[in-house]
């Protein structure tokens, strides 16, 4: 209404006097006299009258008057309107059509369709309009812009879009050409909006604008996406792997989905999900299966009335080891621990446990070794010998049973080489056992008093507890369907080691309390370098 009425005062519609500019023909030099000789003279025959009005009436009268005389020198003075246009076939205008996968979804109409009708088909009456005052440049965009051949059809195949680079590419093709503009013809999902930014200023400064025809509705009302998946890099052959899966979705709240892994067409992993009101966060077991590199797909079948369907999985790619992975436990005393680990690894074909169990001073008993020679000096005096194992278990074996070097070499072990380490407790295990200040305690995630070397008296009896972090790590996390009260079930374990603090970046996944003991760390862990370092503080 509004807009109407100021084009009936004004002629033109308020777009065009925001885009032009008012300026004025030039009057004839003897309107402008005129106009100051009758403007005087107005003045004038107030100021001179004489009669009963007041000053303040004589000034709103000569006020009226000189307003009507402006009115009339405006309207004679001629305003014009200026407005810059196109002159026909002159100037260059880019058309960038979005060529990714995306543009084919169907949400109401398909993307790709509109877009062929719209601009590239040669009978569109808005490509011939635009061809009547432009000459046309055609691009299609993902990854980056190229020139469109005649008679092309577009199969809407890009992986990724990106904008920025898209434009970067046209704008250094156009940039020596009287160019009008770029017309972006996309659905909007940009992979890379930083570099949009920066591809955004030289056109700016260069006055060229950027026209944007968004395709698609701005979101869908029911739609489940696989949105990312966190998986290791590598895994054992045959071993279990664990991912978690974010799944983001709309209009499917309260829904119980299954989600799937896939392994060559073949299901090694499956759960069924309840989705809650935003991102749904799952944690899938699934097998390895053979080596080799492996693409495993993430999916979640489509749903009643859903629109897209392409964003229902993930892949990626695992590299599968083959070979059993070997493992060196260097136990300082008759333990236990030795046949309980043993055991419990025993039915795995991809790990090998070595074991050096000290007997007495400088001898030892070998288990699971390779060959006759392996081990046969004790301890490895060697990187290359160290280097050989995947994974380091420490007993109960104090520290100044090794030199200095190989002290440094177990660090280097996980610093340099990626390898595992876990230090079990014992009497002759951590601050108990002078592991304090050694360049191993460097690589520890907890913090160790050396003044608690001397001190062998140390015995707590400490009711072990999971920590928030616990419930999400494949080490303590509890399997489907086990009671919420099996960690309160089980029965104390025996510490014969003080344990500090957690040194900042380290997780605790279990702590441990007892008579003056209230949450020391049990068992926590931390990256170090290239590898990890877990402590298992107890015994039992």
């Amino acid at each position: 209404m509004a807009e109407s009425l100021f084009e009936a005062l004004f002629k033109y519609r308020p777009l065009l006097f925001e885009r032009g500019e008012l300026a004025w023909a030039a009057p004839p030099l003897w309107l402008t006299v005129l106009a100051g000789v009758l403007g005087a003279g107005a003045v004038l025959t107030y100021v001179q009258a004489r009669g009963r009005a007041g000053d303040g009436d004589r000034v709103v009268l000569a006020g009226v008057r000189l307003g009507l005389l402006a009115v009339l020198f405006f309207l004679l003075a001629r305003p014009v309107l200026l407005i810059s246009t196109v002159v026909p076939q002159e100037n260059y205008l880019g058309i960038l059509v979005d060529d990714s996968r995306s543009m084919r979804i169907d949400d109401g109409a398909s993307r790709a369709a509109f877009v062929q009708d719209a601009f590239l088909d040669d009978g569109s009456g808005l490509r011939s309009a635009l061809a009547g005052r432009f000459r046309l440049r055609l691009y299609r965009f993902s990854e980056g812009a190229e020139r469109i051949p005649p008679d092309t059809v577009l199969e809407f195949a890009g992986t990724r879009t990106r904008l920025g680079p898209s434009l970067d590419r046209v704008r250094d093709e156009l940039g020596s050409l009287p160019l009008a503009g770029l017309v972006l013809v996309t659905d909007g999902a940009d992979h890379d909006p930083d570099a949009l930014d920066a591809a955004l200023l030289p056109l700016r400064a260069g006055g060229v604008p950027v026209y944007t025809v968004g395709v698609g509705s701005e979101a869908f009302r029911r739609d489940i996406e696989v949105a990312t998946v966190s998986a290791p890099s590598s895994a054992l052959a045959g071993s279990a792997v664990v991912a978690d899966v974010v799944l983001e979705h709309s209009g499917y709240g309260g829904w119980t989905v299954p989600v799937t892994v896939e392994r060559d067409g073949r299901i090694v992993g499956a759960r069924d999900v309840r989705l809650g009101d935003g991102a749904t966060r799952v944690r899938l077991d699934f097998e390895a299966g053979g080596p080799g590199p492996a693409t495993f797909v993430f999916r979640v079948p489509v749903q009643e009335a859903e629109l897209v369907d392409r964003n229902n999985q993930r892949e990626r790619t695992l590299h599968v080891r083959d070979g059993r992975q070997k493992i060196l436990y260097f136990e300082g005393e008759p333990r236990h621990e030795v046949a309980f680990l043993r055991r419990a690894v025993a039915a795995d074909p991809a790990l090998q446990v070595v074991v050096l169990q000290r007997t007495d001073r400088d001898r030892y008993l070998r288990l699971a070794v390779d060959s006759a020679d392996e081990l046969s000096g004790g301890f490895p005096r060697t990187r290359e010998e160290l280097f050989g194992y995947r994974g380091l278990v420490l007993g109960s074996v104090e520290a100044s049973h090794f030199t200095h070097d190989q002290l440094a070499m177990i660090e280097e072990f996980v610093e340099r080489r990626g390898g595992g380490l876990l230090l079990l407790g014992g009497r002759g295990a951590l601050a108990e056992g002078g592991w304090s200040g050694t360049p191993v305690a460097e690589a520890l995630p907890v913090r160790l008093d050396p003044a608690r070397a001397a001190d062998s008296l140390f015995r707590a009896a400490l009711a072990v507890a999971p920590t928030r972090a616990a419930a999400q790590h494949p080490i303590t996390r509890m399997a489907e369907g086990a009671p919420v009260t099996a960690w309160s079930e089980l029965p104390p374990l025996t510490a014969f080691n003080r344990v500090g603090a957690l040194k900042p970046g380290a997780t605790a996944l279990l702590t441990g309390s007892g008579p003056g003991i209230d949450g020391q760390p049990v068992l926590a862990h931390q990256r170090y370098g290239r590898g990890r370092v877990a402590v298992f503080a107890v015994q039992d």
